[in-house]
């Protein structure tokens, strides 16, 4: 292999390892947005975007951000109405909420499916602190949650 291929070899391994890599995630700031199909205000309306929903970023274009749900659907959405405070929401219902982030702490809340967590602290050895609307703060396992 010729030291030009291995260079290049070695600059995509970099890139795709990095965390510029790593997803991104915004949630919903508007009171409620209108997600499209296509970036544009004559595309096909599909929904109402509630405030807090969080989506994963996918790319922008000019005011416009292609962003995916937490049911994997790829829709758009004006930059304008994307804030960059995190939420998730729990994936199962139940979702415990502990007051530390370790197996058997004092349950805080159970959270059902759908619930929405506001993001405190990001994830740390599997588990991220939340805040539920309720004023209740704890730590809820990253694999229980989606928007991480």
């Amino acid at each position: 292999m010729s030291a030009a291929v291995r260079a290049l070899a070695f600059a995509l391994c970099a890139i795709v390892l990095s965390p510029a890599g790593a997803a991104e995630f915004r949630s919903v700031g508007a009171a409620a947005a209108v997600l499209y199909d296509a970036p544009s205000h004559s595309a096909r309306k599909l929904f109402i975007a509630p405030r807090g929903m969080p989506v994963e970023v996918l790319t922008t274009v000019g005011g416009w951000v292609k962003v995916r749900d937490a049911q994997g659907d790829a829709v758009w959405i004006e930059r304008a109405h994307l804030s960059a405070t995190r939420t998730v929401v729990a994936r199962t219902g139940g979702a415990a909420v502990r007051a530390l982030p370790q197996e058997g702490a004092d349950l805080v809340l159970q959270a059902e499916r759908g619930v929405l967590l506001e993001l405190v602290e990001p994830p740390a050895r599997g588990w991220a602190r939340v805040r539920h609307q309720d004023g209740n703060v704890g730590y809820v396992r990253a694999a229980e949650v989606w928007g991480l």
